[in-house]
């Protein structure tokens, strides 16, 4: 599989201009409105100074996360604040030897977190909207090839074949601008691993191809407020496990199927047959790079559990030559599903055998 220079390990922000609040709470109505205290929040949450410790951490790129929204102040039309604050941040990658990812995190119409009416998939004018902020992007960054552009976080509420014809679409729209800008694709549910195989797979060399995970969910998610089989069953969830039972109770109590057939311990060798559809496709496709863009646990999981989890993802990962970005640098102390990796007050990583970990020294 070819390589790509400062891709091999990176660390996502989300918290920033993605998940600065959890729309749950709020009636469908206000869920779209940037309020003064979203853009002060915008202007001032992350700086210089968190891109120079990630760059410290041994990180060589950084994913950002931001959302349509944030971006788009009314169809067509661009935060002029926000284009602003995406340059510097280029500007600080560069400056610590970083390589920037942007990636759309929630497309109106497709957020991973709620099901809206509209569907991103089956709207052809939110279809239209979603090429033109990515079009204006390579506008905004046409001299900067550093820059990578990822499409969409996780599609949700969509066939894989709504999605592949968007994507196409899209990366249509961009190559008209730029043949060379790299573009980064997930598949559909998710971006799962099961997903990879019904993902379009392009004749383009500037096209990298990702995934996520976060299985078992009951333990990276444990206890989670936000979603109500982790709020219901509210146990703690060891990693790694000899008491599957504990592991089958949540689904079985939440009416969930059980995927723990002949399952007798949840530890490495359990990860790495989730994760064989992504070994599958570096072996199909040699010429291509797949990209683990997103990973991680919740933050009130035990951090010992936290790092044996990170520890046997990543050896899965570098067992297959496959890069990563780890989820999430910071998350706001209102998040409810917060996977951050370093402390709130003094933004410095929790652990320094979870430092060793991301960097690969396992």
């Amino acid at each position: 599989m070819k390589k790509i220079d400062r891709f091999s390990r990176g660390m996502g922000i989300g918290g920033w201009l993605t998940n600065y609040k959890r729309f749950h709470v709020l009636p469908p109505e206000k869920r779209l409105t940037v309020t003064v205290g979203d853009m002060e929040h915008f202007e001032h949450y992350i700086t210089e100074e968190d891109v120079k410790y990630i760059a410290s951490l041994g990180m060589d790129h950084i994913r950002l996360g931001f959302d349509q929204i944030v971006v788009e102040e009314s169809p067509y039309v661009y935060r002029k604040e926000i284009l602003a604050i995406l340059h510097s941040f280029v500007n600080w990658c560069k400056g610590s030897g970083l390589r920037p990812v942007l990636n759309m995190h929630k497309a109106l119409g497709n957020y991973c977190d709620i099901l809206e009416e509209k569907g991103l998939m089956q709207d052809e004018e939110l279809q239209n909207r979603f090429i033109a902020l990515w079009t204006k992007l390579e506008d905004e960054f046409s001299e900067d090839g550093e820059v990578f552009f990822e499409l969409l976080n996780e599609v949700v509420n969509a066939s894989t074949e709504e999605w592949n014809a968007l994507a196409e679409k899209t990366v249509q729209a961009i190559r008209a601008k730029n043949p060379r800008r790299v573009i980064i694709l997930g598949g559909n549910y998710y971006n799962s691993p099961e997903a990879l195989p019904g993902l379009k797979v392009f004749d383009d060399e500037n096209i990298i191809y990702t995934f996520h995970v976060y299985q078992p969910q009951e333990f990276t998610h444990q206890r989670g407020v936000l979603n109500e089989t982790n709020l219901y069953y509210n146990r703690e969830m060891p990693y790694p496990c000899d008491d599957v039972e504990r592991y089958r109770e949540y689904r079985r109590i939440n009416g969930l199927y059980d995927p723990y057939k002949g399952v007798e311990r949840i530890d490495v060798d359990y990860m790495r047959k989730y994760l064989t559809p992504a070994a599958d496709f570096v072996k199909t496709h040699p010429d291509k790079i797949l990209w683990c863009g997103e990973f991680g646990t919740i933050r009130h999981a035990k951090i010992e559990w936290r790092e044996n989890w990170m520890r046997d993802v990543i050896a899965i990962l570098m067992e297959n030559d496959i890069p990563y970005s780890v989820w999430n640098y910071l998350s706001t102390p209102n998040d409810g599903n917060r996977f951050s990796l370093v402390d709130d007050d003094n933004r410095k990583i929790l652990s320094e055998r979870m430092a060793e970990i991301i960097r690969g020294e396992l």
